[in-house]
């Protein structure tokens, strides 16, 4: 994932998801599940001028999605594109990254 400082986002991501950090470093932040299980998340630097779209939208798809996202928020996130109405889903950013959706909880 591009980032203009790519240890937030790799941090924020760590946290959110709970992974093992394989390389901590300005240059280059990556996690994993565990350390020799693929596939992990590699967030590195581009420029701060750099306007375009990034292509990866991940989805959560918790137990109670209301504790969640109070919980993703509670780690830094924050509401994104909250203006589309009644959807099964909430849009949040992590910091120096492109938007995720936290989706309906799992049904029983």
């Amino acid at each position: 994932m591009d980032a203009a400082d790519p240890v937030a986002p790799g941090r924020w991501w760590d946290g959110a998801l709970g992974r093992v950090v394989l390389n901590d470093s300005p240059d280059g932040y990556g996690i994993r599940p565990e350390r020799n299980r693929p596939p992990g998340l590699v967030f590195v630097p581009v420029p701060d001028e750099r306007t375009a779209k990034n292509r990866l939208h991940p989805d959560f798809r918790p137990g109670d999605r209301a504790a969640e996202v109070a919980r993703l928020l509670a780690l830094g996130a924050r509401p994104a594109n909250d203006g589309q109405g009644e959807q099964p889903w909430r849009v949040l950013a992590g910091p120096g990254i492109n938007e995720f959706r936290v989706l309906s909880s799992h049904p029983a």
